[in-house]
């Protein structure tokens, strides 16, 4: 039978089971860690894609491109 308290329940099994996890994934990787700063050449690399589609998208909605599609 499925009611709110079921439901909570649930989700919250679900949300500690997932941080759980987080946290274990991270410590089997090895050698990367958060303070370490190796993450974000990543991050620069993602906002530069992200900036370079919306750019791309932009250009093709204004008819600049030659794009097909």
């Amino acid at each position: 039978m499925f009611n709110k308290r079921n439901a909570m329940l649930g989700w919250l099994a679900w949300k500690v089971g997932k941080g759980v996890a987080k946290k274990k994934a991270k410590s089997a990787v090895p050698g990367t860690s958060q303070a370490s700063g190796k993450g974000k050449p990543a991050m620069f690399a993602g906002i530069a894609a992200a900036l370079g589609g919306v750019a791309l998208l932009r250009r093709k909605r204004k008819g600049g491109g030659e794009l097909s599609e």
